[in-house]
């Protein structure tokens, strides 16, 4: 079985989606839809940039939402068929798209807001983000928890892979987490450049605002399960899958457990549908035997045929 798989936030990069736009008229028609639905040049962002623009968090989420979707459109007009979805913190919203629960349109206008709600939770500057590398996720909670008791919210936040996890919370309380996550033996900590502390306690508001939005949405049954974040559990219905939505900003993205999960369920390739190839050197990670291929480019998609092929003998 086959599992797409979407990326988040941090993928973005000036120029993405500008190749197989100008070769496939499915993108092309993806990107003016997105255009469409925004009511300006979300394309010309993507394609264009310019980099600081792309940045902004209410910017980056929509662009690289429009780029997954347009991605996985052609992909599928090629073939693509998966049995499961699933996606990187707002590479979810990309995974639901996908499987029908809600609009293209409906997605981009949501993540927009989700953006702009995060990065007005927390003031720039009072929070942060890091990536502890070489410690166990059971050693980074414990460091996190040390560090809370003097210094405010500090928690894990992406659990990626086996020895990856990035934490977040106050500036101060993540700058001592990592201090005590080296003490535990961590290889390294690596503050991350990121404008808001995401998937921790300090979201709580960006949640609240958000909640009303996402449960006010015309959503629908997927038409494959969506491995949701939140607990690595299949969602088949569509208010479940809001509601795993809702309670994703607040919380830890478990990556880990979502490719865990879709192993245990039959899924042997999981294809990644979007800028960057992050999740697939992750999914090596956690899942050494499993086939991988990552499609950002025409060079990506040449492979599918062969991947799909694979996938199908395997069966």
């Amino acid at each position: 079985m086959i599992a797409a798989v979407f990326p988040g936030q941090g993928a973005q990069k000036a120029g993405m989606g500008r190749e197989l736009a100008d070769r496939f008229p499915v993108c092309r028609d993806t990107f003016a839809e997105g255009d469409e639905a925004l009511g300006e040049r979300l394309s010309q962002l993507c394609f264009e940039g310019p980099e600081d623009r792309l940045q902004l968090t209410e910017n980056t989420q929509p662009a690289i939402l429009a780029v997954s979707v347009a991605i996985y459109r052609l992909a599928a007009s090629q073939g693509l068929q998966p049995s499961f979805a699933a996606g990187h913190s707002l590479g979810e919203y990309s995974a639901h798209v996908a499987a029908g629960t809600i609009s293209f349109a409906d997605a981009l206008r949501t993540v927009r807001r989700r953006g702009r709600y995060m990065q007005e939770a927390v003031p720039v500057g009072e929070g942060a983000m890091a990536a502890v590398l070489g410690l166990d996720a059971d050693s980074v909670a414990e460091a996190c928890a040390e560090a809370a008791a003097d210094h405010g919210v500090v928690s894990p936040a992406n659990l990626n892979a086996p020895g990856q996890v990035v934490i977040a919370g106050r500036s101060a309380a993540v700058a001592r987490a990592g201090e005590l996550a080296r003490a535990r033996g961590a290889k390294r900590v690596i503050p991350l450049a990121v404008s808001a502390p995401f998937h921790c306690a300090l979201m709580k508001p960006a949640e609240d605002r958000l909640a009303p939005e996402l449960r006010a949405l015309a959503a629908h049954d997927p038409r494959i399960p969506v491995i949701a974040n939140v607990d690595a559990e299949p969602k088949t219905e569509a208010s479940a899958c809001i509601e795993a939505l809702i309670r994703q900003v607040s919380s830890p993205v478990r990556w880990e457990h979502v490719v865990r999960r879709s192993v245990a369920e039959g899924v042997r390739t999981f294809v990644e549908l979007g800028p960057g190839t992050v999740l697939g050197g992750l999914i090596r990670k956690i899942e050494p035997g499993a086939t991988v291929l990552s499609i950002e480019n025409s060079q990506g998609l040449e492979k599918l045929p062969m991947v799909l092929a694979e996938s199908a003998r395997a069966q």
